[in-house]
């Protein structure tokens, strides 16, 4: 305890970046895992209950679904109802565009985690390394005493754990909610396969009335 008092007296200006490296660490994972838990959806619940009102072509049942089931994926689920009835052709493209603004607002301030997990070790070893050379200059002017050494060089190495420890749980953190958003992006997926083997069944039973009628 002396030694990291010790530490934050003497070193806090190296120390401050990596102070509010950690606090911003804080403030995104508790701002991402609430985003997340008030998104979360049971895709294999909507699928079935979504693929019963188009196999009946009742589309706004379909959007009452997407409605009730709130979210985001309840909100790419509306924006694919509302391609489908307008332009069925073109669903593939229009659906990848709601798809990818959604995952955008799913990715919103990961950045940061990413950037922090890769900066905040250079951050500590910056401290150290100040650090040591301060101790260096001490020991010239005060001459060789072991317990200043020690003192000094244990007063580094604090800002490299600090750094370290602050990096790792941003690597963790920014893994683990990239994992979410890729099981979102598959949850879309799923969704469009749905309303895209609507769509073909429609094309393939156009083309055989149209050919019928030729015959």
């Amino acid at each position: 305890m002396e030694l990291l008092l010790h530490s934050i007296k003497l070193d806090w200006p190296v120390l401050l970046p990596i102070l509010v490296c950690s606090i911003l660490v804080v403030a995104v994972v508790i701002n991402r895992f609430s985003f997340y838990k008030k998104n979360k959806r049971d895709v294999v619940l909507l699928i079935p209950r979504l693929q019963k009102e188009l196999a009946k072509n009742n589309l706004q049942g379909a959007q009452d679904i997407a409605v009730r089931c709130g979210g985001v994926i309840g909100e790419v689920t509306e924006e694919a109802v509302r391609i489908f009835s307008e332009q069925k052709s073109g669903f593939s493209r229009s659906f990848d565009i709601a798809a990818a603004l959604a995952t955008r607002k799913l990715e919103s301030h990961l950045t940061i985690l990413g950037t922090i997990g890769g900066v905040a070790p250079f951050l500590g070893l910056f401290g150290t390394v100040v650090r040591i050379l301060y101790t260096f200059q001490d020991l010239a002017v005060q001459g060789n005493q072991s317990a200043a050494v020690a003192m000094g060089i244990g007063s580094a190495l604090i800002a490299t754990a600090f750094g370290l420890g602050v990096a790792i749980v941003a690597v963790v953190f920014f893994n683990s909610f990239q994992s979410i958003v890729k099981r979102y992006e598959d949850d879309f997926q799923l969704i469009k396969l749905l309303f895209l083997s609507f769509v073909d069944s429609e094309g393939k039973t156009t083309s055989t009335s149209t050919s019928n009628l030729s015959l």
